[in-house]
């Protein structure tokens, strides 16, 4: 077994490994002159819109227009910002892998014997999800409780594959909706399976009938929005103003929570003062979906920094009122075909080389972590050494490919980011509010926390705790 050092990681990949994470959908903020931009309605009447520019989005939830022209046009220079766009960046290392599709093929991996899917689980399994290998010993497991029925969470993201057998009547289609200007619907037509695998971890309902069987998610009875930002054929990537319309419009549609595994690279606010437009536009946003109800969960982001640091500026997280989730995983899950038929010991002994609870070693950290979650963690060397399962460390759940005769074709993946580990988070919101239909942000808020667990790192890494699902379905009963 390869050691895992994580000062050794950071030695190897620096600080800006984080945004070539797949499960990150961060790298650096862009404008375009004469293009994309945001109208401030508490500056400027939408009357004083020259009529030239073209409204792309009317957020007047937030008094908020995005927009389309020349932004000078308008007049007024403190009534406007550039509508800055995150960028899928897929240079350098890309800690993901594809496993087999819904039929059992194309198995990219190495291991001994035939596992089914839902035992490369860790995620679930370490929380006591659901009977999810049949282990010996029987006992209560958090989907005798609930599954998260009667709830319902918006995906905004890359769009997700409703035709995974493992998502099938999962995402309200009537509801689902494009953000960006294709010609396209919510499914992700190009933009990758980025919020497919997010929607997986939420709400995955383990009914492949295949040789290897589903995943299960957090919360398999929640309905799923999908409120796609990303598009596949246009150059923008996500915008701020197609990502805030989607955010509201999910708290307008009765929505429990946001997943939003989406993020603006670290700047220097000195350097980039427009920055601050951005975080009090989300800081508005924060404030509407939170009287609507709904729960603001969002990925702290892959670069390894400390976001306590004065002049970085890691939005939305930052933001008072979004609920910011940092990444754990272990190291050694079932290297080289070990197993052991005692998960519980398997998970929570000593035979991982690092605890499922151990920060994940690209994971923000800081001020702005509510709690963590599992995320996904890896060791650089074993993965491109080929030892036989040092996949197992990243998140597995639903993907689609592109199989040789150019079709989508449904399957299971890998990913690490802490891009995976808000999705936890948001199945939980799931949870307690099928329990508790009533309960405030403040008050799910709050019991997710005050259930988080110890783990190793402390407060700079998992602020209220590691995410306990368990005490937190316990709790939500009283």
């Amino acid at each position: 077994m390869i050691k895992n050092s994580r000062r050794k990681f950071l030695k190897l990949v620096g600080t800006t490994f984080g945004v070539s994470i797949v499960g990150t959908n961060t790298t650096a903020g862009k404008t375009k002159k004469d293009s994309r931009f945001l109208i401030d309605l508490r500056e400027i009447s939408r009357s004083e819109v020259p009529s030239d520019v073209k409204i792309i989005h009317d957020i007047s939830q937030i008094d908020l227009l995005a927009a389309r022209g020349d932004a000078s046009s308008v007049g007024d220079a403190a009534a406007t910002t550039p509508d800055i766009t995150v960028y899928q960046d897929t240079s350098g290392p890309i800690v993901e892998r594809n496993g087999p599709t819904v039929d059992g093929k194309g198995r990219s991996h190495n291991h001994d014997g035939p596992p089914k899917n839902s035992e490369y689980q860790w995620d679930k399994r370490v929380q006591d999800v659901d009977d999810l290998t049949d282990k010996p010993g029987g006992g209560k497991f958090i989907h005798d409780t609930t599954k998260g029925a009667g709830t319902r969470v918006a995906v905004v993201d890359t769009g997700v594959y409703d035709a995974h057998p493992d998502l099938t009547g999962v995402v309200n289609d009537e509801l689902s909706e494009n953000f960006t200007t294709d010609q396209y619907d919510w499914r992700p037509n190009g933009a990758g399976d980025h919020g497919t695998h997010v929607a997986g971890i939420i709400a995955a309902t383990n009914s492949n009938s295949g040789p290897d069987g589903g995943v299960l998610g957090t919360a398999p009875k929640t309905e799923i929005i999908s409120h796609r930002v990303f598009s596949g054929v246009e150059e923008e990537g996500a915008t701020t103003g197609d990502t805030v319309a989607a955010l509201a419009a999910a708290a307008d549609k009765g929505c429990d929570a946001a997943n939003f595994s989406v993020g603006y690279i670290n700047y220097n606010v000195e350097e980039h003062p427009e920055l601050l437009d951005i975080k009090e536009i989300y800081h508005r946003l924060t404030k509407y979906v939170r009287a609507k109800g709904m729960v603001f969960v969002n990925s702290a982001g892959n670069d390894s920094i400390d976001m306590s640091k004065e002049k970085l500026l890691s939005l939305p997280t930052e933001v008072e009122g979004i609920f910011g989730v940092s990444a754990t995983g272990p190291i050694g899950c079932g290297w080289d075909g070990k197993h052991s038929d005692n998960e519980e010991k398997w998970l929570t002994g000593n035979r991982l080389e690092e605890p499922t609870t151990e920060p994940a070693f690209y994971t923000n950290y800081g001020n702005a972590v509510d709690v963590s979650a599992a995320g996904g963690n890896a060791d650089l060397e074993a993965l491109d050494g080929g030892v036989k399962g040092a996949e197992r460390d990243l998140v597995y759940s639903t993907i689609y490919e592109t199989d040789e005769s150019g079709n989508t074709v449904a399957g299971y993946g890998w990913k690490a980011g802490t891009s995976m580990a808000a999705p936890q988070v948001t199945g939980a919101v799931a949870l307690v509010r099928s329990l508790r239909p009533d309960a405030s942000v403040e008050e799910v808020e709050t019991l997710i926390q005050a259930t988080a667990s110890d783990a190793p790192g402390g407060k700079t890494y998992h602020g209220a705790g590691h995410l306990n699902l368990k005490r937190l379905v316990k709790r939500a009963q009283m």
